[in-house]
């Protein structure tokens, strides 16, 4: 297991999340791939029409999750984990399973809370998407 990809959501889990990912990447030598992916334009950014601000908000929330990614990734390998951070702009599920196909991924790591009856009938779970769809074994950390 050489490559581990790990889906964080900059949530109450993220720090759990990611050392579970260390645990595995110190005992089995692999290199960690911090994932965190954004969300999708609204249709008219990408058209230049649209309030500017609305345009400028997004860039600077976009670049503090850049930051913040990054830093985690900065922590890890000053522990001596070669780490490489993504920042991926698209649908989830999408991002997840074409970039792990991309980087020869050998397992997913990805966070799981729960949410009520109607969230998970109308919404679904990401992690419970994840699972459906990959090819690559995937571990899922409740928190």
């Amino acid at each position: 297991m050489k490559n581990i990809l790990v889906t964080i959501d900059f949530d109450k889990g993220v720090n759990l999340i990611i050392n579970k990912s260390v645990e595995l990447a110190e005992q089995f030598n692999s290199k960690i791939w911090l994932m965190h992916i954004v969300a999708p334009d609204p249709e008219f950014v990408g058209y230049g029409v649209g309030p500017q601000y609305i345009r400028d908000f997004r860039a600077k929330d976009i670049r503090k999750e850049h930051q913040l990614l990054q830093s985690y990734s900065d922590e890890l390998q000053k522990k001596g984990i070669n780490t490489e951070s993504l920042l991926i702009q698209g649908p989830t599920i999408e991002m997840i399973i074409d970039e792990s196909k991309k980087l020869a991924i050998d397992l997913i790591i990805a966070g799981h809370h729960e949410h009520g009856f109607l969230y998970n009938a109308f919404v679904g779970s990401t992690s419970g998407e994840i699972i459906k769809k990959s090819k690559i074994p995937v571990l899922i950390v409740p928190f």
